[in-house]
Parts: C-alpha cells; structure tokens; sequence
C-alpha cells in the first residue's frame, strides 16, 4: 500500500497544511480518507481529480468533509466528457443529507446521490476494491469510525478522531503502520471521549504493537513536537508527525 498524506491539519487549516486527507493506494486502486478544509485543492498536486475510486468519511465534522461540496460541482458540472459516474462514498448515517445541507443550494433532492453512491458505516468488516477493511465506532461527540486496511499482508489503521477507546486498541492490533490522531496536550486538555494527546497516541500504538505510528490532526494551535516527545516516551517504535506531501510504503 502507499499512503499519501494529503492534508493534516486538525480542526481547520494550518499555513503548511490542508485538514485531514490521506490517500491510500493499492492496485491501481485509490481511496480516499476523508476530505477536509483545503483538501480537494491539494490532492490535485498528487492524482488527477477524476482518479478517484472511493472515499471513506470517518465522521461529518466539517475538517472531515467539507471539501465534498467542492467535489460535488467538479463531478456534476464537468463538462469535458459529461456527468461522472457515481463514486462510492462510505460515511456514517446521514452522510448525504449533511452534505447537501452543507452545499445549502443543489440543483436537485438528488443531485447528490447522481454522483456519489453513499454506503452506510457501521462497525464491521467489508470490502473496499482491494482492501479488506474493518471500521469500529470510535469515541467522539458525533458517530466516528476508525479503520483498518489490510493489503497483501500489510495493515494500515487511521484512527479519525476519537478519545481513548478499546475500539481503537482493536483496530491499531498488530497494524504496520499507525495513523493516529493527537490533537490535545499532555497534561492541558482533559476532555473524555473527544481526541487523544500525544501520550495518549503512543499509549495505544504501544499496546497494540504497531509497527510505525504517525501522529496527525495536530492543530495548528497545538505543538506539534510536544505531542511527538510525549509520543516517544511511551511508544519504543518509530515515531513521526504527519506532513503534508509526505508518502509512506506501507
């Protein structure tokens, strides 16, 4: 698998980079982790815009999504070779309506259904092209889902945001590589069952055996390389903040 990271900022965009995107490829296969602020812009530095096979929303807080609006008129309105085919979205429970809420003005009650297939999250275990995947409700004020993707062997688990769960030790079990958000600091923030620290991040990469975790969602309020020290000082494998453009083999 090869991951791009296309954007992670947490909680809107920073001067370096677009909020949370993650592009996973395999096969020729490209799936897409969420679509936040700024996102659609940048993964145009990476892929073509109509090279999308999928896209999994993890939940529909606007730093997740809200960049689907933007991708909505490049699909509905593309004129060169007509309207695209619907591309598979997978999002939690009323993934369409919160966006065309968010679009606010679509030409039709179904206008958005004409160019995205939504599938309906739960937790579980399902195909996505070539990924085996399995996606757990996380820990979060609004439905979340972490995910798993497994590959000819090779695992990657995305956490999306999500407090300390049980869910997300599942997930991360055994997983090459650990994409784990870590908006709050250690000793700062305390809020239960809304975002991990970087202590916290570490905490889990650690028992559950990941192989390489990479810290992401860090807002640009937060520093980023306090998170990545107390990361460090519980976790034993490699550890490193997500950048945007960065490319890892998993």
């Amino acid at each position: 698998m090869k991951l791009t990271v296309v954007g992670c900022s947490g909680s809107f965009p920073s001067a370096e980079s677009a909020c949370s995107s993650y592009l996973v490829e395999a096969d020729g296969f490209r799936l897409l982790l969420d679509m936040g602020n700024g996102a659609l812009g940048e993964l145009q530095r990476h892929i073509g815009l109509y090279d999308l096979d999928a896209i999994f929303l993890s939940h529909l807080h606007a730093d997740h999504c809200i960049d689907m609006c933007g991708y909505f008129v490049a699909r509905y309105y593309r004129h060169d070779g007509g309207r695209c085919p619907a591309l598979p979205v997978y999002g939690p429970e009323g993934t369409e309506q919160r966006l065309i809420t968010a679009y606010a003005d679509t030409p039709s009650p179904t206008a958005m259904s004409e160019v995205f297939d939504f599938h309906t999250l739960k937790s579980g275990s399902f195909d996505i092209g070539p990924f085996s995947v399995r996606t757990e409700r996380v820990a979060h004020p609004v439905e979340a889902y972490g995910i798993r993707l497994e590959h000819a062997g090779r695992t990657l688990t995305y956490s999306g945001d999500t407090g300390a769960c049980e869910a997300l030790h599942e997930l991360a079990a055994g997983t090459d590589l650990f994409l784990c958000e870590a908006s709050f600091t250690h000793g700062k923030e305390d809020v239960p069952d809304l975002h991990l620290n970087g202590r916290e991040a570490g905490a889990h990469a650690e028992r559950a055996g990941a192989g390489r975790l990479v810290l992401t969602h860090v807002p640009p309020w937060t520093d980023g390389e306090r998170n990545l020290a107390d990361a460090r000082s519980v976790y034993r494998g490699p550890a490193e903040l997500a950048r945007a453009g960065t490319v890892y083999q998993v």
